[in-house]
């Protein structure tokens, strides 16, 4: 296993580390971005320091990881790019505006990517996730109100567990997905089908 450390919201540490990778390490032939960050506040508390905090990880680190990663891709004609969107691609929720925003641009910077990219033989989806019962949503657990609200608008009437993301996202990677360009695959008990 080879890794490299580098900060995604840094056009010139992304283009070289890219390089680097490709030139030391081999062809990278699947791209999964999944840098973010949430910061919840009532959308008029949200500082402007914190929205551009928050905008460059969770966008500007897709475009410009995607963006250097598809420009060896492109001449190899082939290549699988994973963009990790969420629910909040589609839906709301109170004191999550901003990070609500993020999602949905990187929705759209998928399909762009897809539209863009799909020419040179290169497949660019999302995967959203619903909720998942993790560490970073331990206090919306632990809250009675939210976790039974949560579970009795979900079809499957239960939290995710990360093992659900495997099988969507092993789908996205793999050449059985080869006509799937620019989808948001939403892994959520079916969230986004009831709300």
């Amino acid at each position: 296993m080879h890794t490299a450390s580098f900060d995604v919201t840094s056009p010139d540490d992304v283009d070289a580390t890219v390089a680097r990778i490709e030139r030391e390490t081999g062809a990278i032939d699947i791209l999964v971005n999944n840098a973010g960050m949430q910061r919840r506040a009532p959308l008029e508390q949200f500082s402007h320091a914190q929205w551009e905090e928050l905008m460059k990880t969770n966008v500007d680190s897709v475009f410009l990881v995607g963006q250097a990663v598809a420009k060896h891709m492109i001449p190899r004609r082939r290549g699988k790019i994973i963009n990790v969107c969420s629910v909040q691609s589609e839906l709301g929720r109170p004191s999550i505006a901003t990070y609500t925003v993020s999602k949905g641009v990187v929705k759209m910077l998928t399909k762009g990517m897809a539209i863009d990219w799909g020419q040179h033989g290169i497949q660019v989806n999302g995967l959203g996730p619903g909720y998942f019962e993790t560490e970073l949503t331990e206090a919306l657990v632990n809250d009675e109100t939210f976790n039974n609200w949560l579970i009795g608008h979900t079809p499957s009437r239960r939290w995710g567990d990360v093992e659900d993301l495997a099988g969507a996202a092993v789908f996205l990677a793999s050449r059985v997905s080869d006509f799937v360009n620019g989808h948001i695959l939403y892994v959520d008990g079916g969230v986004t089908a009831t709300l």
